[in-house]
């Protein structure tokens, strides 16, 4: 299969093209390189006959009609999209940009390239988003995200990629354009960009420095390793029903302050302080407009229907990454020099 991937050189973009690739597929990866995305995380496999790349912004429409027309793909996974919540506050319209009108310019890109190819039934759009666009949950453990839960984004970028799902659905229902949704929850392993929580934190420890918890600590995220994500979503794209939505969730529900603490603990046994625990270091620092306080995901649909569940548990995947981190050095260092990497951001109210 000939796939066009969006977002290819991003942290679960390069997860996917490196492990669509490994599995055989041809794949096209479409990617504008932002300040985000980063040509070292596809390393593996640029050398591969079934690899190419296309430097394009989904954001100009005669780019991406090109792409579609030069690559002839049999699916689509749409990744990019901006997607640092701390950064649509303070400059929501690129992500109106990009993940609103981009997406609308994928769609209609791949609506044409449907036509010109027959409409077959097995074409896929596979569109990436995220659980935030369900907004925030009660503390109750027995509450979690499904398929059915209504809309309630909360931030710039949840309400940019809420806004980007709609427009999926419509294709599909006006146009008849086979879809397929996921909704993931948070992501983290190798490649992590270093302005994510879990980058932050284990490179603040190393560097000495403080690590910032937002408010009390108290809110909690469920935790999906990367490359489980990837194999979750190849597996929705070959199997997943069309017009379908499939949550995507790691099952391991931590709030901020016990992941930091976990994180700590891996740290302090993999590469020692002189003296003390790096959890001497957390510091915690004024909230985050409009701050969801839960997230967590039911996946009863992607495994019951696909068979799917994820093999990392967060202990496990944590400790991978942090091993990652360490032994990737020259990664990241150069990577920290990007704008706004190592600042706080969105503290707009």
């Amino acid at each position: 299969m000939k796939l066009l991937v969006t977002g290819g050189a991003g942290f679960i973009g390069s997860a996917v093209v490196r492990l669509a690739v490994a599995r055989g597929h041809s794949v096209v990866n479409l990617d504008a390189l932002t300040y985000a995305a980063c040509l070292a995380n596809i390393a593996s496999v640029a050398d591969s006959p079934l690899y190419s790349f296309e430097q394009a912004d989904i954001r100009d429409p005669a780019a991406v009609e090109a792409v579609f027309r030069r690559h002839a793909p049999d699916a689509v996974m749409h990744l990019a999209a901006e997607s640092h919540v701390d950064r649509s506050i303070d400059g929501p319209g690129v992500f109106i940009e990009t993940n609103v009108a981009g997406t609308y310019n994928m769609l209609q890109a791949a609506r044409a390239h449907w036509d010109r190819i027959g409409r077959p039934e097995s074409f896929r759009f596979h569109h990436i988003s995220t659980d935030e666009v369900f907004g925030s949950l009660p503390a109750d453990p027995s509450v979690k995200f499904t398929e059915d839960t209504p809309y309630d984004p909360r931030s710039p970028y949840s309400a940019s990629k809420a806004a980007s799902d709609h427009l999926v659905r419509a294709w599909h229902e006006t146009y008849g354009l086979p879809v397929v949704l996921t909704n993931c929850s948070n992501n983290y392993g190798p490649y992590h960009f270093p302005e994510k929580l879990i980058p932050v934190i284990i490179l603040s420890a190393l560097a000495g420095k403080p690590l910032p918890i937002y408010g009390d600590g108290s809110n909690i995220r469920d935790w999906l390793y990367v490359e489980d994500h990837a194999e979750a979503l190849l597996l929705v794209l070959e199997q997943g029903k069309s017009g379908r939505g499939y949550n995507i969730g790691g099952e391991n529900e931590r709030t901020n302050l016990e992941l930091v603490h976990t994180l700590c603990a891996i740290l302090d046994e993999k590469r020692p302080k002189a003296s003390g625990s790096y959890a001497d270091q957390i510091t915690f620092v004024t909230d985050r407009p409009g701050h969801d306080a839960r997230y967590a995901i039911d996946p009863t649909r992607i495994r019951t229907e696909l068979g799917w569940r994820p093999s990392v548990t967060v202990e496990e995947g944590l400790a991978r990454t942090v091993e990652w981190y360490l032994q990737n050095e020259d990664w990241w260092r150069a990577l920290q020099d990007r704008k706004g990497v190592g600042e706080r951001l969105g503290k707009a109210s």
